[in-house]
């Protein structure tokens, strides 16, 4: 009944060193599509024209000769997808689909402030982060930098650089009554350093010299701050996994690994397996980049167009296709227990969640669910139910967006989590390979 599991801890010890080393979308993709060149995937630009061989069809597999696996990238999105052989124009696709981006601290245009002898950076708020994990901690500085000739070259200073320190107990008596309250303007702008004058460009010729660049070269960026406290396991037996920007690079992660083990297994599977990896849903998905945007439907429907499809090809294709929305969720919390709904309660290590909200805050319906856990029996995997307390609306994912924009079924699952857009978050140690596990059988079909 079931299949042999394909991941096991070593896939979450490797979700570790991809957390460390995607700092900020632009790494977290950069990382991936390294990953899947490694497994025979080649990128493919999307100003160029496509046909069978540029979009993957060569009827070749990807561990044969590198031509069954295709990606493109775009910004802090990536979306990658493997043809198998024989694979007909009107032959949907799977997509397992999931987010780069997180909470955070980011750059503002004119970076360089400061007051009172103090050197600063001006931040803006990303998404909706939990503030005061933010406090007190050791920050490194990562981003894209765009150079006067319109390449763009990645930086991460992935050492202490930065912190916002919080006000001490003596100045806010009440702060542990009352609570803390932080004004997002002016009390989340970190420190860098000592200076009786704040000098602009300071920041941009520092990391132009950390990127290896002459003096001018850079003249757009796109930077935000990281913990640089490194993911660990903790606990008495170490089940346990603590690490930043989980949501939502551990899904990115195993949807990566789901995908290249399934381009690679020798197998042809019934579907195109696809991963799209977007950017920007904590802030609406309302980008060239984001599951909002073209990027996903422009790809499929250029891949069906290349294998000689028509219209008509493109319509059934999309008519059979399925997309997992892959995204962190609430696991329940021992302290607050009577936040989360009473009858639902995901643990951690208990397997990937299925997301439900009937006023399709997550996608999921009944067929869907019915797909889910046909994937989870076939892998071997237990999963969970979540739905939100009544009284505490839920978040949303790119699982609706996705369905209402290209018309394909979707499901939202995730896996669920503690701290969540905390600046270190918290998972059990078997639950990302419990999910990779799940999304093979899913691609698998």
């Amino acid at each position: 009944m079931s299949a042999p599991s394909r991941f096991d801890r070593g896939h979450t010890d490797d979700l570790m060193t991809f957390l460390t080393a995607s700092p900020t979308p632009y790494h977290a993709v950069a990382n991936a599509a390294e990953r899947l060149e490694k497994a025979g995937f080649r990128q493919v630009s999307e100003t160029d024209a496509w046909d069978a061989e540029t979009s993957g069809a060569a009827g070749t597999s990807v561990s044969a000769a590198g031509t069954g696996g295709r990606y493109v990238l775009r910004g802090g999105a990536i979306v990658a997808w493997y043809v198998p052989e024989g694979a007909a124009p009107h032959t949907p696709f799977r997509i397992i689909g999931a987010h780069t981006d997180s909470p955070n601290l980011r750059v503002k245009p004119l970076p360089d402030t400061g007051a009172h002898g103090w050197r600063q950076v001006a931040v803006e708020i990303y998404g909706g982060p939990l503030l005061n994990s933010w406090l007190d901690r050791d920050l490194g500085l990562a981003g894209r930098l765009t150079l006067r000739d319109g390449s763009t070259r990645l930086v991460d200073v992935g050492r202490p650089l930065l912190r916002v320190p919080q006000l001490a107990i003596h100045l806010d008596r009440a702060v542990n009554t009352d609570g803390l309250k932080l004004d997002k303007q002016r009390h989340l702008q970190p420190v860098w350093g000592l200076a009786n004058d704040v000098r602009d460009g300071d920041l941009i010729a520092f990391l132009e010299q950390e990127a290896g660049l002459t003096a001018g070269q850079v003249t757009g960026w796109d930077l935000m701050a990281h913990s640089v406290e490194p993911p660990a396991y903790l606990g008495r037996d170490e089940e346990l996994m603590a690490g930043p920007r989980m949501d939502n690079l551990l899904s990115v992660h195993a949807g990566t690994a789901a995908l290249t083990a399934v381009a690679t297994g020798g197998e042809s599977p019934p579907y195109i397996p696809v991963l799209a990896a977007f950017d920007h849903e904590e802030n609406g998905s309302q980008s060239d980049t984001g599951a909002d945007g073209p990027l996903l439907g422009s790809v499929l429907e250029r891949s069906v167009f290349a294998r000689g499809g028509s219209y008509e090809d493109r319509a059934r294709a999309f008519a059979g296709t399925v997309c997992l929305s892959s995204d962190t969720g609430h696991a329940v919390h021992p302290n607050y227990a009577e936040r989360h709904d009473p009858t639902h309660h995901p643990r951690v290590n208990g397997g990937p969640i299925l997301k439900v909200n009937v006023n399709n805050r997550y996608a999921t319906d009944g067929s869907g669910r019915a797909i889910f856990a046909a994937a989870c029996e076939k892998a071997g995997v237990p999963f969970q139910n979540f739905v939100s307390n009544n009284s505490m609306p839920c978040g949303t994912t790119i699982g609706p967006i996705t369905a209402a924009r290209h018309g394909i079924r979707t499901v939202d699952i995730g896996v669920a989590i503690l701290s969540m857009h905390s600046a270190r978050e918290l998972c059990g140690d078997a639950d990302p390979y419990l999910l990779a596990n799940a999304l093979v059988a899913f691609l698998e079909g």
